[in-house]
């Protein structure tokens, strides 16, 4: 039992039964007597209701007054929100926040397997987070630094903020587990920076991918069937089965099985093309019924090795995203001038390839098309967890027939 008569150096030089005594100076300071005789300092005190026992050395190479010392500053740490415990374990040098940039993803990157994505982390955090955070060190970074980094861009790029702000979350997480910094995270959302900006789903900003209207999707078809070159084979391709754009430039030989004549007359469609997870962004396999006039566009193409990509570039390897875009904001500006360019309706802004896969599912919705249908097709998750594994294992037949009524939309059949 714990005695709180408080501490003196008298009283320690004594013979003290076993047992925990208080010092009785608010600090949570002890001194435990061993049944052996020894003394040790601990100092009691509760992180977000958790109890713990932090050991100050032992008695007498640590007297009372640098035990109190001790404890002292330990309960100004806990007044600033931090733990001693993690405070004890801070490296003498604390790298800044764009240092740890580098350290953090040495390894973070290993997780995507996209390029892109890869290039978006660094070039999030370097843009909008260095010129305000970058040069402080790790243990430095409060809320406000946090909210000057964010509130530039929070209601005008939404989207962009709220990754940036789970990105820096993410480093400041990293820094507390190596132990360059203690106390609460500034970047986290719950209880912290949701009291202090609105809500992402409140700001109706957010800017979607240029679509092309439905009403200009046939002119648009027509003017890249007039285009030659493999980044226009590949947006038609694109076109016709609404994958994104990196799986379409992906695409390799050994993916795609073509059916013969008589394969192809039991089936709605004349082959599937089956990509595999890791090129997927839901990171499941996904197949795709080729219909006839998306087998014309694949054999079309130079036929290398199984593994070789589809829609090879000039200079070997896969095409550039930009490519595509590239294409379609030309096919955009030849008609601007005359005022009928391909722009979206709502934003203005001159359509892109991603935008198709809208336009695609407004079609549905205007022509009463099948709605789960099109879902699979664009590899959405929809419904329940149990209809969603129903739907995944079939439909391919009514997924072409829906392609093939597409396919007819913009040929004007």
């Amino acid at each position: 039992m714990a005695v709180n008569n408080g501490l003196t150096v008298s009283k320690l030089n004594s013979r003290l039964a076993p047992g925990r005594y208080h010092d009785g100076r608010g600090t949570g300071l002890n001194v435990l007597v061993k049944k052996s005789g020894a003394k040790f300092w601990v100092q009691r005190y509760t992180v977000r209701g958790k109890r713990h026992d932090l050991g100050l050395g032992g008695y007498p190479n640590v007297s009372l007054a640098d035990a109190r010392q001790k404890a002292l500053q330990n309960k100004q740490i806990l007044q600033d929100g931090g733990d001693p415990k993690l405070v004890k374990q801070i490296p003498n040098t604390i790298p800044t926040f764009a240092a740890a940039i580098d350290a953090f993803l040495l390894f973070k990157l290993d997780e995507f397997s996209n390029d892109k994505h890869k290039a978006q982390w660094r070039a999030t955090l370097e843009q909008y987070a260095n010129p305000v955070i970058g040069n402080l060190a790790l243990d430095q970074i409060k809320t406000d630094h946090v909210l000057s980094v964010l509130q530039p861009i929070w209601a005008l790029k939404t989207e962009t903020a709220t990754r940036l702000r789970g990105r820096i979350e993410s480093i400041l997480s990293w820094a507390q587990v190596k132990g360059y910094r203690s106390g609460p995270n500034p970047a986290v959302w719950h209880g912290n920076l949701s009291e202090l900006l609105p809500k992402p789903s409140a700001l109706k900003n957010k800017r979607h991918h240029p679509a092309l209207a439905v009403r200009d999707a046939q002119r648009w078809w027509h003017e890249l069937k007039a285009r030659d070159g493999t980044g226009a084979e590949a947006l038609r391709f694109l076109s016709l089965s609404l994958n994104r754009s990196g799986e379409v430039r992906a695409m390799t030989w050994d993916e795609i099985q073509i059916y013969d004549v008589v394969e192809t007359t039991k089936r709605q469609y004349s082959g599937v093309w089956t990509i595999p997870s890791h090129k997927m962004k839901a990171k499941r396999e996904h197949r795709v019924p080729l219909t006839l006039p998306m087998v014309e566009i694949i054999n079309r193409q130079h036929r290398g090795d199984p593994s070789d990509i589809v829609f090879k570039a000039a200079r070997g390897g896969m095409l550039s995203d930009m490519t595509l875009s590239a294409l379609m904001k030309r096919m955009h500006e030849k008609h601007f001038s005359a005022g009928s360019g391909f722009i979206d309706t709502k934003s203005k802004r001159p359509a892109v390839p991603h935008g198709l896969r809208s336009t695609f599912r407004d079609w549905v919705a205007e022509n009463e098309q099948s709605r789960e249908a099109a879902e699979l097709q664009l590899a959405h998750q929809f419904g329940s967890a149990v209809e969603h594994a129903y739907y995944r294992s079939d439909l391919l037949d009514q997924r072409a027939r829906l392609l093939d009524n597409w396919f007819n939309f913009l040929e004007r059949k």
